[in-house]
Order: structure tokens, then C-alpha cells, then sequence
């Protein structure tokens, strides 16, 4: 977890970075995904023979319902039933417009899943349906959901890859359509800065120049650090990223903030190939 980005900023400090150059602030910012979107899929849900779908109704968004950005997401919503599912979540949702999320199918509405996050557009994957409504994973949360009604602006968008992170044995697997394709070994992080476990999702990519990060882009995931205040004070509200390093020095330790380090050549195909949206899960 390198990648901290407020106001439309995405400042790094890092104790290895530290070690090499001093504490640095690097200015990047998140890409847009130029990626076409696919046409809007109705959600299907499967009932009994002869068994009746009732759809539950949407309560109407409150005034001042918040929207969630790249700080902490508001909380009350419902975790992951599937926090360690290695079941590749084949779709992701695009909200179009503002699109209320709710704590159950009917619940409360807690939170408004925006089209874009600092410009740039956000794709959640579905892990549920129930009688219509869609169970989306959360940016900027970890192993969380929220559920958005049927006749929401939003569309749908096949996802192909998924990517493994394996702790135990420092290493991460790349799969698309649910057939490996290859791995690479990693730096996770440390007892004090844990890389958290659980479902994500890539939420971006960020550009930071530079020799620490060989000059090659980030991943910026919709996870979060699961103990804010364990991490550098200028690394506090920071997201979890995937990148790589200037060197190769710690692969197979644990040695970050809580990102995923990787070889240079990985990250690049990764990002030649790797599409917003696309699910990450850590897993002992």
C-alpha cells in the first residue's frame, strides 16, 4: 500500500523509499479505463418451479445520502458473505448515475456508488443477486457489500481475469477464465502493516514516474489498509496497490506498507492485459 491519494493527489512515502532517497512526495493520478463498456444486462434470478419472484421495493435515497469517494467508505453495510471466494466474479457493474446502495434487497439505503472516482470510471463486481437486486463489492471498504435495485442506472460489463494472492507462500496468480495463466513471486507486507485478506477489486491505475517505481504504473485496488494508524502518517488514507519496485531484493518477504509487489515485467503485462473491475483476493 504505496499509492495515498487525496484531492485528486496520490502522495507515496514509504520507509524503503526512505531508505533510498528520503521521504518523497510523488504527484500521479488515477487513468481512466478507455476500455468499451457492454450494453446494460437485466439481472436474472433463479426461483422454484412454480414459486413467485417478488422483487423488494427501493425506499427513496434520503437528502444528503454520501457518496462514496476514495476516502473510507461510510459504514453499516453488510460484509462479505464470501470474504475468501475464489469463485471469479464474472461481471462488474458501471453505475451511470448516481446509484443508491443498500444494506439488504428493500433495506436502507446507506451510500450513493458514483460513475467515477477522481474522473476516473469505476467498475464493482457482482457476488450476489436476489430477486433482482445486484450485491456489488465496495470501493474504498474491505470485504464489504452493498445491494443496488433492479431499475438502477447501471451497466454490465463481463469481466475475464481474476488475480490470487497467496501469503503463505508469497506468490500471485493470474487466471483468466478461470485457467491459469501465469505467476510471479511477491513482497507482501509486514506484521505491523499486514496486506489484509479478502475479496477487492481493481479500482485504477495511477502513473508514478519514477525510479522506486521503475517508472511503470500502479494498480490502486478498492481496498484500504484494515488498520488505518498502523501505517506512516503520511501514508494514511491510502489505498492498497499492486506495483513494482526498484529492485527485486524482497520478493517472497514481507517488507511493505501493505501493498502487493511484483517483478517489473509481470506488472507491465498486468497492465497491458488487466481491466478495472477485475477481482483480487488475498487468501492465507
Amino acid at each position: 500500500m504505496d499509492i495515498p491519494l487525496r484531492s485528486r493527489r496520490l502522495w507515496i512515502a514509504a520507509t524503503a523509499v526512505a531508505a533510498l532517497v528520503g521521504v518523497v512526495g510523488v504527484v500521479a493520478y488515477l487513468v481512466p479505463d478507455r476500455a468499451p463498456r457492454a450494453a446494460k444486462v437485466s439481472p436474472t434470478t433463479a426461483a422454484p418451479t412454480g414459486a413467485p419472484v417478488t422483487t423488494p421495493a427501493a425506499v427513496p435515497p434520503p437528502a444528503g445520502l454520501p457518496v462514496i469517494d476514495y476516502s473510507p467508505a461510510p459504514t453499516g453495510f453488510p460484509a462479505d458473505p464470501e470474504p475468501a471466494g475464489r469463485t471469479r466474479t464474472a461481471e462488474g457493474l458501471h453505475a451511470r448515475t448516481n446509484t443508491p446502495l443498500y444494506d439488504a434487497p428493500g433495506g436502507r439505503p446507506l451510500a450513493y456508488l458514483a460513475p467515477t472516482i477522481l474522473g476516473v470510471q469505476v467498475t464493482v463486481p457482482i457476488v450476489a443477486r436476489r430477486a433482482g437486486w445486484l450485491a456489488v463489492l465496495l470501493p474504498s471498504s474491505n470485504r464489504t457489500i452493498g445491494w443496488t435495485p433492479p431499475d438502477g442506472d447501471w451497466d454490465v460489463t463481463p469481466l475475464r481475469d481474476q488475480l490470487v494472492v497467496h501469503k503463505g507462500s508469497h506468490t500471485m496468480e493470474w487466471y483468466r477464465d478461470d485457467a491459469l495463466v501465469k505467476s510471479w513471486p511477491v513482497t507482501l507486507g509486514t506484521k505491523v502493516t499486514p496486506t489484509p485478506l479478502g475479496r477487492t477489486f481493481v479500482l485504477g491505475r495511477s502513473r508514478l514516474p519514477g525510479e522506486v517505481y521503475a517508472d511503470t504504473d500502479v494498480f490502486a485496488l478498492g481496498m484500504i489498509p484494515d488498520d488505518p494508524e498502523a501505517v506512516p502518517a503520511a501514508l494514511r488514507g491510502a489505498h492498497i496497490g499492486i506495483h513494482t519496485w526498484y529492485n527485486d531484493h524482497s520478493l517472497g518477504k514481507d517488507d511493505t506498507d501493505g501493498c502487493v509487489r511484483l517483478t517489473k515485467s509481470g506488472q507491465q503485462l498486468l497492465l497491458e492485459e488487466i481491466s478495472p473491475g477485475t477481482s483480487v483476493v488475498i487468501v492465507e
